[in-house]
């Protein structure tokens, strides 16, 4: 500690000694040396110790307890990009854990879950449904909730579904798997718009599916040339395009540019499997979405009540006109075991009008945050990051304006317990690694202008490497 005492900077050796004493603890809550143990431990004072314990304690990473001292929780060892880790799973076991500041979540349901009316429904339910013995199997979902969704999809003579067309499931990703196993994609070329949602991507990816990425917007114009030669140079089974809300852009085409890509896959007979996760969070809702052009007879549509009813509604649905038998018959043998009276909650909620009144309330709060946040970072990083400004969702699409390595950002924010998600997990191909999904959904009590304070620093600390 001595050379340390040299340089005038000795509560930055007391600061290093703290960190290691909390990642060589093991896990579990620990107890902290003193300030009169640490000051006489390391020669130095006791205000130089208490220095050092109060930039750990506005980090997160020790709390004090009245009487007692102060305590920390050990940070877990993990493995960081570049060491052999997988990043998207080091994104995700450290969002999960507790006292970090997660700015990169995209769970837009969060902010106004629609749990309390759901519960409240089911309880009136289950006394007007007493408990009976299942006589009636309804393997793809309630009829109540198919029929339901059959009606809200359907918007004209064309356009229009029955509940025979809809099939509900335990889960998005159960959904995705049984379209895969059903359109036989597997070893087959798909087109997807990109930056696509990772979820997507890894599921088709792991699956065996060749995906083809397709940037919608080459330098903010729809790039409809590279997608028209896809179209002639591949063998392309099928295209995978959001319906109004494309994630993590947080946009959507425009009409006129959903007019002119639907001509253009119509001409070529193009399946379409549409993406409408997010169409209800967009700021406009009554916007046309991507189908109302498409042949709806080389359509389907899949989504899930998640992210705009909350994780109470895990539920995903797929429309289809088609393969009827094959559809049946693998949601029978995937037997998913759905509440029926949560299938009929949620039918109520979608025909009774609550809904609506939910998303009113839930588009607002989301529009509110993601203001927050592009004013907060414009107003530090507006020399840094160039903002794509979203339409609606929870998440907010940056790019740096000048080379930088963000798995070095991203490893430099984890280590002060911020979360971000690179823009390399939105693409297969090594696309968007200059960018960054970014959102105020779940900072803790962190205080945002500074956590995006510290944005800043490891981008520029970052940049040029």
């Amino acid at each position: 500690m001595k050379g340390a005492r040299d340089n005038a900077f000795v509560y930055q050796a007391v600061y290093r000694y703290l960190t290691t004493l909390i990642d060589d603890a093991g896990g579990g809550a620990v107890r902290m040396p003193s300030l009169r143990q640490l000051a006489d431990r390391l020669n130095v004072s006791i205000s130089t110790v208490q220095y050092a314990y109060s930039l750990l304690e506005k980090e997160g990473r020790v709390y004090s307890v009245a009487k007692s001292g102060y305590y920390a929780q050990a940070l877990y060892s993990m493995d960081v990009p570049g060491s052999g880790s997988d990043l998207l799973e080091t994104v995700y076991v450290n969002a999960r854990r507790p006292g970090m500041c997660v700015l990169s979540a995209d769970e837009p349901a969060s902010l106004q879950p629609l749990d309390s009316p759901l519960l409240t429904l089911e309880r009136e339910l289950l006394r007007q449904y007493p408990r009976q013995p299942q006589t009636f199997v309804q393997p793809c979902g309630e009829l109540e909730l198919r029929a339901a969704l059959a009606a809200r999809y359907t918007c004209s003579t064309e356009q229009y579904w029955h509940a025979d067309d809809v099939y509900v499931g335990a889960d998005l990703r159960g959904i995705l798997e049984i379209l895969i196993s059903v359109l036989e994609l597997r070893q087959a070329a798909v087109v997807v718009e990109s930056p696509c949602e990772w979820v997507i991507l890894r599921l088709l990816q792991s699956s065996g599916v060749r995906v083809i990425e397709w940037p919608m917007l080459a330098e903010g114009a729809l790039d409809l040339a590279a997608l028209e030669s896809l179209l002639k140079t591949e063998s392309i089974r099928l295209i995978l395009f959001s319906s109004l809300l494309s994630m993590p852009q947080g946009r959507g085409f425009t009409q006129d540019q959903q007019q002119a890509i639907a001509q253009l896959l119509n001409r070529h007979g193009i399946w379409v499997l549409e993406n409408d996760c997010y169409s209800e969070l967009h700021e406009r809702s009554e916007s046309q979405r991507l189908r109302n052009w498409l042949d709806p007879d080389r359509l389907l549509v899949f989504s899930t009540f998640e992210k705009f009813m909350g994780a109470e509604a895990p539920f995903g649905f797929v429309l289809s006109r088609h393969w009827r038998h094959e559809l049946q018959r693998h949601f029978l043998l995937r037997a998913f075991r759905l509440s029926p009276i949560r299938q009929k909650a949620i039918a109520r909620l979608l025909s009774g009008g609550r809904l609506e009144q939910h998303l009113s309330v839930l588009r607002r709060m989301l529009g509110e945050r993601r203001t927050v946040l592009i004013q907060v970072l414009r107003e530090r990083l507006g020399d840094t990051l160039e903002i794509v400004e979203p339409q609606g969702g929870a998440t907010v699409w940056v790019r740096s304006l000048r080379p930088v390595d963000m798995a070095d950002v991203f490893n430099r924010l984890l280590k002060q317990q911020i979360i971000v998600a690179p823009g390399e997990l939105f693409s297969l191909q090594g696309l968007h690694v200059d960018h960054l999904r970014l959102s105020a959904l779940n900072h803790g009590e962190r205080d945002l202008p500074s956590v995006v304070g510290l944005l800043g620093d490891a981008l520029r600390l970052s940049c040029g490497r």
